[in-house]
């Protein structure tokens, strides 16, 4: 008789702290598109799902070398002609002391690699409190505990300098900078930057600077790059064809580290070594590269017109709406709204889609201080869908409110003098809010 194993084949232990909030939600929206509902969605940033386009001219690049037969494998660090252009850009961005370049499958595998070459058991490097949820990720798969330091919502979301200098041990190797930032659209300002490449020199840290959304700066100010900032210290620039140039499917991004040659190159010979263990990054989307960095830029252009009265639009709501309360993001596509609410974010978004099909993000699956509550709204489609979808959430806001006004027999008693009076109808009762909002 043949032996029939019946023993559960459980994951590994490390992955219980493996979080993606942005696509967690993404399974409770597909069950209810399978109802027949329409999800107006605020999740995900992707530029294709609304009135966004690849560049023709990148498509007809990648085309030709399909069809020229660049359709095998690829070196491993890059094909010459992307490498070439990477290190160039890395010059335009004012890098002097660029180092080597290297492409990826997305920025995703870029972090994914750097991190997975720099860190052993029991280091650490710090990352950003709200941050985009992939380092997070990453970390857990690699046993790595997270050591994060938050983002100063009273300073636009600038990182908070004491907090990070209090977080530095022994063991730290590195630290994160989103700039703009996923969740908030912060950009870090200069002395910010300078500040913190002054903290990476006197505790040897490599920087991991994510620049992917470089060119969709939405004000008049420019982007500047922590490398450019700092010539000396080890930083890694990330960057790729995601955001800037619309095509993220491809899923094409790519690494340019810099900083003193002989300090840096222990660490660029072990990013050599897992770029080769995968093989490489996807071919012919690699000829795109040079079409991108070197060609027309003038989808940018349209592409910031667009999402500077789109941002417009999305924080004159916030700030028009009671309990609602946002810092003008000034890049990338997202917002970071905070909002005064009874319950946490993450059941308020979960409740907002049954009960109103609109989809964001809790606030808590970026990481946010204790006692607040925030969503990522992601500005992306045109005015009118995001119109009606703030409709949905401000309605959505003012049951909460009429559920928590209590009768008069209910109003709670001051703690101060002992009598009743109006108190805050969002924190007057404590029945259970949402069970209620699903009876109405």
């Amino acid at each position: 008789m043949p032996i029939t194993q019946a023993r559960e084949i459980a994951a590994a232990s490390r992955l219980e702290n493996v979080r993606y909030a942005i696509r967690d939600l993404a399974v409770v929206a597909d069950e209810l598109t399978r109802q027949g509902h329409r999800i107006l969605p605020l999740n995900i940033g992707d530029p294709i799902n609304f009135d966004f386009q690849t560049p023709s001219h990148l498509i007809e690049t990648v085309y030709k070398a399909m069809k020229d037969g660049k359709n095998g494998y690829a070196p491993s660090q890059g094909i010459p002609q992307a490498l070439e252009a990477i290190r160039a850009e890395g010059v335009r961005k004012g890098i002097t002391s660029v180092q080597d370049a290297f492409v990826t499958t997305g920025v995703s595998e870029t972090v994914d690699i750097c991190l997975a070459a720099l860190l052993n058991p029991g280091d650490d490097i710090l990352t950003p409190s709200p941050d985009y949820p992939l380092y997070s990720a990453v970390l857990a798969k690699l046993g790595i505990g997270l050591n994060t330091y938050w983002l100063n919502e009273d300073d636009a979301w600038q990182p908070d300098l004491m907090d990070i200098h209090q977080k530095i041990t022994p063991r730290t190797r590195g630290i994160v900078l989103i700039n703009p930032n996923n969740p908030t659209g912060s950009v870090c300002s200069r002395p910010m930057l300078e500040q913190i490449a002054e903290l990476a020199r006197r505790h040897n840290l490599v920087v991991f600077a994510d620049e992917i959304y470089d060119k969709l700066i939405l004000d008049d100010d420019k982007h500047i790059s922590m490398a450019a900032v700092a010539p000396d210290v080890p930083v890694v620039t990330f960057g790729g064809l995601s955001k800037n140039y619309l095509a993220p499917g491809w899923r094409v991004g790519w690494g340019i580290v810099s900083g003193d040659a002989g300090a840096v190159k222990p660490y660029i010979e072990g990013i050599h070594r897992l770029l080769r263990s995968r093989l490489c990054a996807n071919h012919p989307e690699q000829y795109a590269i040079k079409a991108a960095l070197e060609g027309s830029q003038h989808h940018l252009v349209e592409v910031r017109k667009k999402l500077r009265s789109r941002r417009d639009l999305t924080i004159k709501w916030c700030n028009s709406t009671p309990r609602v309360s946002c810092i003008s993001p000034r890049g990338a596509f997202y917002a970071f709204p905070r909002l005064e609410i009874p319950e946490g974010d993450d059941v308020f978004v979960k409740e907002l889609l049954v009960q109103k099909h609109v989809l964001v993000v809790h606030g808590s699956g970026f990481g946010q201080k204790p006692g607040t509550n925030h969503i990522r709204i992601v500005f992306l489609p045109d005015e009118k869908t995001l119109g009606k979808a703030y409709e949905s959430i401000a309605e959505f806001i003012q049951t909460l409110l009429r559920i928590r006004s209590p009768p008069p027999a209910t109003q709670p008693i001051c703690g101060t003098c002992g009598s009743a009076g109006k108190g805050d109808p969002l924190t007057s009762v404590s029945a259970p809010v949402f069970e209620s909002i699903r009876n109405t």
